[in-house]
This record gives C-alpha cells, structure tokens and sequence, in this order.
C-alpha cells in the first residue's frame, strides 16, 4: 500500500519537522502511525516531501524527511463548472472529480439549480466543497490541490466570460451532435467543461454559452446524473490528454 498523503501548509526546509494540528491529529490518531512508518507531505501547489515517523506525541508525529520531489502542473488544465446540486451530489461529484485530476472546480448558480447558495448558507456549502475536494486530494495522494473557485458561486455571466478566456470550452448536453470522444484537444491553456444540475441546461444558458465559444457536446446515448457526468467526462478528457 502507498504511504499515505498529508497536506501542509509549507513544506519544511530543515530535515526534521513535527506534523501537529488536524494533519498531525489524524496521523497518530486517526491512522495510527508509527515509528519506521513512511508518509508523504504535500503543499497542494506540486511540492512533496517523503519523510519517516522518528517519534509518535499525542496528535502528533516527529518526522524526518527522506526525499524531496515537485511534479508540474498538468497542462492543459482542466476546469469543471458544476451547476450545484441538491443534498450531497455536488459534494460526491467534487469528490470524484478530484480523484480523477480536476484542476478547478466552479460552482455555478444555472436557472435550474434546485438548491441555490445565498448568505451564509453559501458561504457554509462552497467550504464544504473545499474540504471534500482537500479530502479527495489526500485519498488520491495527488501533489495539486484542486482549486475551489466561486464566490460562493458563479452566475451565467461570469461562467461565460470564464468560457471566452479559456483555450477551449464544452459543455455537455443530451442533444448535441459532437461526441467528446472525438472533438479537438489543445495542448495548453485551459480547457472549461460545463456540467448542468439535475433540471439541466436552460435554453438561454446554453444560447449564452455558445455565445461565449463553447461547443456543445454529449458523452453518449445514456443521460447521466450531475454528480456523475463531469467524472465521466473527466475521465474521457484525461485518457485522450495521456494523463492515465
């Protein structure tokens, strides 16, 4: 089994370091580590640090760094504007898609969003997505974080002004022609993929995006949940770009 990842602030300079706080909690407590016992820190900004378990506290750990490494950005990356969703299926999706190498997640407020993030309740909701996606990261052992983007969330507007910067953008709907398994995939930049909420994509939402550049594309015959069609089309996106 690979060691497992713990994400830090910064990574540490000197050879030997103490992992306190929540990381250092879950480490002794939660996993249970213990002298000899490898483990791998991250910053989520592409630098890791291969260290060893030299002493065990409670809640935290002393450590000493064996290894130093720093993995690029992938290119080109890959950013996911999720219409939120009701209950925990925005939550599932931000899970998933990290997993799989989201590199920004967006939560956008469609016309058909059923739960809608105001105030302090999407203030609340957007942390949530942050820690899922922190979770997943760690799960993943993955060197980049996936940035969590939206105030708390994104109107059309801006989601279209998002789509006329970027490289290249899709956005996935049951009636368009174009498969994502064969358009046209850039090399850099950035690529945005839209995902609708459970009611979809509205008429005017997709007139705007369109608009904006985006070419309307399908996955295949069968319609798919919001919490699972940004993970599908992830995966399609990252084996065609030779990620996987």
């Amino acid at each position: 089994m690979s060691a497992p990842l713990f994400l830090v602030e910064a990574l540490p300079v000197a050879d030997t370091l103490t992992l306190d706080g929540p990381e250092g909690r879950h480490a002794a407590t939660v996993q249970r580590l213990r002298v000899g016992e490898e483990l791998l820190l991250a910053d989520g900004r592409g630098g890791t640090a291969a260290a060893v378990v030299a002493a065990v506290g409670r809640g935290t750990l002393d450590l000493r760094v064996t290894a130093r490494g720093y993995a690029d950005a992938e290119a080109p990356r890959l950013v996911v504007v999720q219409g939120i969703a009701k209950g925990d299926r925005g939550e599932l999706a931000v899970q998933a898609m990290t997993e799989v190498g989201v590199d920004e997640i967006v939560p956008w407020a469609a016309s058909r969003s059923v739960t809608q993030w105001r105030g302090d309740r999407g203030v609340r909701a957007r942390e949530k997505w942050v820690a899922t996606a922190r979770e997943a990261t760690k799960q993943a052992r993955r060197p980049w974080l996936p940035v969590v983007a939206g105030a708390p969330d994104e109107s059309t507007a801006a989601v279209a002004r998002r789509i006329a910067g970027a490289q290249t953008a899709f956005v996935l709907h049951e009636e368009a022609q174009e498969r994502l398994t064969a358009v046209d995939l850039p090399d850099t930049g950035e690529i945005v993929l839209v995902v609708g909420p459970e009611g979809g994509i509205a008429p005017a939402e997709l007139a705007a995006f369109t608009e904006a550049g985006a070419r309307p594309v399908r996955l295949g015959p069968s319609v798919l949940r919001t919490s699972t069609a940004g993970v599908v089309a992830l995966t399609v996106l990252a084996t065609r770009l030779a990620r996987w």
